[in-house]
């Protein structure tokens, strides 16, 4: 068969690419058939007069391969493969042997080869064999392919296209060797999504990825142009087409596709933002402010011809500036919705774009520039900052922002890698965070923090302590307590699998921020007590072991954990902020002290103590013993000084506002429920509020001071304000009603003490 025959193109390719869009297959059957084919696996789509459709899912392979397919033709190639059947000879004798192409793709300038992988759940994948195998027959693929006119002087590039697989190191090089471009599933929803907003604009984005530093033919590559210096470094200011700037340009987003270019650092363009953008300049809207680009000379010199004449004693130089001719030579800092948003206006080739051009910037500087620029713009919002810095300090001087680099690198990679028990469970970058991927970086970055997995330094560098699993350097470190993490988290996922499924939805308490943020500081427990007592050595022993040794101590978690009643899951879930992870983490702590007795961490034996509600019964009576004390004695004094007015005189105005608004609520309340009871302003007045009358006005010292400061704070300074701070303290400490609060062992001195002073005064 002739290779063109093979090949659809024009308003054929649109033909395929709605059957290839469907995810079903479509027959029409006798009737009689019917429960013979939905014993094979069809159902009914549809009832005709005389036969049946029906639709058969796809396998995954074929879905996955039709997806691939689709993105190239959305991407605007022109020349594509008809169907699954599409071979190419490549032995030198002709036809005889020839290799099957999932899909083949071309445009003006391009052909592809694409091989396509998929799993069914993610798993490492073992490529060895299928890579020397592109690699031995791709000189005669490509040689058949040049012999159609339609092919000739076109640039070639195999594509190695994969779902659900983890690409091993040793591919990754395989791949790098042979000039074998690799995509994963998060690439190809990446470039999906661009095609959706840029159309077929988006294939340059593509291209820049496959041929980064190859000439692009035909490119007029002289532009008008102004060199300056800002700081220190050289720029130029020029105007340019933007459709000679989009096929040079590349932005680095920040996303699963561009984790080998780190860092990244653009938020993926918005489709609503760039419709408006587009609509805006086909009206004959304009931006005057510039795009900022660095330019990738790759190592060369930029040309710059001067013209004549200058001006004299000037900064400041006019001539011709030539860009590279490269694919991906053009990083867009800022700007690239105003690029992107000429793509499919009528203007991007008539009108013009102000650029300031920076050349050869470093990664690191382009993003501080970007995010410099979008400071008093729209915020860089937090997750995306921690996603960068996981790159940016990875290299510091300062040691202990390599460690916040390595603990966020890590957070980073437990969401990304597939054979991560977190993966999709970790908010990278802006993506949205959803029910069943909650957790934030920071949450992950913070619990490493509080660990002794890493080595802490001083200043100037000087060791503090040294770290469980710290090698000395980022990398070495994260080799080894990366996996560990992981391991330890695989257990609770297979342990626990429902719950471990559930994220944020319907009261799911495992992962979510609080749980995780007090696993991994168990896990640091766990790993200190078993150092201490030399079952382990982090450093030395295998990963193997050092998870199975953790598990043995999770196991009474796990099961803590699997029998939880709703109310405990809520208590879970209600405790924010670092008071309440620190108490979550406590409580676990507790669960594995239980059934492990000498597992006892620094501080947990304080806890219980002070955690286990002992001191509730007699506090709660202290309370309420010391609040009518005060209210007696203070109703007492103000009525002898005020006489009839003691509540509007002997009150600031606000505390009486406060107390008679409460006391209206209340007794409507009563009133509409049936109770005949009648609440006073002074019943509504609180500990809180007896410390504002005692420093009203001349109260301190004609009523209070004698009687209401407390011995051992006599001759404190700071007046009546700091003599009264007490009965804050006690205001603070009688507030805490709630069923699940454990009053402390200092609280409950503090009230007992208290009471004493005041029965014996």
């Amino acid at each position: 068969m002739n290779l063109l025959d093979q090949l659809v193109t024009g308003k054929e390719l649109f033909g395929v690419k709605k059957r290839r869009n469907q995810q079903y297959v479509f027959e029409k059957f006798e009737y009689e058939l019917q429960k013979k084919r939905e014993s094979e696996g069809w159902i009914v789509d549809r009832e005709l007069k005389s036969l049946v459709r029906m639709k058969h899912l796809k396998p995954i392979d074929e879905i996955f391969e039709d997806e691939v397919w689709c993105l190239f033709a959305n991407l605007g190639f022109v020349f594509m493969n008809k169907n699954r059947h599409f071979v190419i000879p490549y032995s030198a004798e002709g036809s005889d042997t020839t290799k099957q192409i999932d899909v083949f793709a071309a445009d003006e300038e391009t052909v592809l080869f694409v091989e396509c992988k998929c799993a069914i759940t993610g798993k490492k994948g073992d490529f060895k064999t299928d890579l020397e195998a592109i690699q031995g027959i791709k000189e005669g693929l490509i040689k058949t392919v040049r012999r159609l006119r339609e092919f000739r002087g076109k640039k070639y590039k195999f594509i190695f296209a994969t779902k659900n697989y983890e690409i091993t190191n040793p591919d990754k090089n395989r791949m790098e060797e042979l000039g074998i471009y690799h995509i994963d599933e998060y690439g190809i929803k990446y470039f999906s999504e661009l095609a959706k907003h840029l159309g077929s604009c988006a294939r340059y984005q593509l291209l820049g990825a496959l041929f980064a530093g190859q000439k692009i033919g035909a490119m007029e590559n002289r532009i008008p142009a102004i060199e300056g210096q800002m700081g220190n470094f050289t720029y130029y200011s020029f105007s340019i087409e933007p459709e000679k700037l989009l096929k040079i340009a590349y932005v680095l987003h920040r996303n699963d596709a561009n984790t080998d270019m780190m860092p990244t650092y653009q938020r993926i363009i918005r489709k609503s933002r760039l419709a408006e953008i587009r609509d805006f300049v086909d009206r004959g809207g304009f931006f005057p402010n510039s795009l900022v680009i660095s330019i990738d000379t790759k190592g060369k010199k930029l040309r710059f011809d001067l013209a004549t004449p200058q001006v004299e004693n000037s900064i400041s130089r006019i001539g011709i500036l030539h860009l590279p001719q490269l694919y991906r030579s053009a990083y867009i800092i800022d700007g690239q919705h105003r690029l992107y948003g000429y793509a499919d206006s009528k203007y991007r080739n008539n009108n013009t774009v102000p650029v300031v051009a920076f050349v050869n910037l470093e990664k690191s500087k382009q993003v501080e520039l970007f995010m410099e620029i979008n400071e008093n713009q729209k915020q860089v919002s937090k997750n995306l900052q921690n996603t960068l810095n996981a790159d940016l300090l990875w290299a510091s001087e300062d040691k202990n922002k390599q460690r916040k680099a390595l603990r966020l690198n890590i957070a980073q990679r437990l969401g990304e890698l597939q054979s991560s028990p977190f993966f999709g469970k970790i908010v990278i970058g802006e993506n949205e965070p959803t029910s069943n991927c909650c957790i934030r970086i920071d949450t992950i970055e913070n619990a490493l923090k509080s660990t002794h997995f890493l080595t802490r330094f001083g200043k100037d560098n000087n060791e503090i302590e040294t770290g469980t699993f710290d090698r000395g350097n980022n990398e070495a470190t994260r080799k080894i307590l990366l996996p560990f993490i992981m391991g330890c988290f695989q257990y609770f996922k297979e342990q626990l699998p429902e719950e471990w499924d559930q994220g944020d939805a319907n009261l799911g308490i495992l992962t979510i921020n609080n749980t995780i943020h007090a696993l991994i500081r168990i896990i640091n427990d766990i790993v200190d007590y078993l150092v201490v007592n030399k079952k382990i050595n982090p450093k030395s022993s295998n990963i193997e072991t050092l998870v199975e040794e953790v598990n043995v101590y999770l196991s009474p978690l796990v099961s803590y954990l699997g029998n939880l009643n709703v109310e405990q899951r809520q208590e879970i879930r209600r405790n924010y902020g670092s008071g309440g992870k620190a108490k979550i983490w406590r409580v676990f702590e507790t669960v594995i002290n239980e059934s492990i007795s000498d597992f006892l961490p620094d501080g947990l034996e304080e806890w219980i103590r002070d955690n286990t509600k002992q001191f509730n019964a007699e506090s709660y009576n202290l309370i309420q013993d010391i609040e009518y004390l005060i209210k007696s004695d203070f109703q007492g004094k103000l009525k002898k000084k005020y006489g009839e007015k003691w509540l509007t005189a002997g009150m600031p105005p606000k505390v009486y506002k406060q107390a008679h608004a409460l006391m209206g609520k209340q007794n409507y309340n009563n009133s509409i429920n049936g109770i005949n009871k009648d609440v006073s302003i002074w019943d509504c007045v609180t500990p809180a509020n007896c410390r504002d009358i005692a420093i009203f006005g001349s109260n301190w010292t004609d009523l209070f001071e004698k009687d209401y400061t407390r011995p051992e704070e006599v001759k404190i300074s700071g007046g009546k304000n700091a003599k009264t701070e007490w009965i804050i303290k006690f205001s603070n400490i009688a507030s805490n009603t709630s069923a699940s609060y454990s009053f402390s062992e200092e609280e409950y001195l503090f009230l007992k003490k208290l009471y004493q002073w005041l029965v014996n005064r």
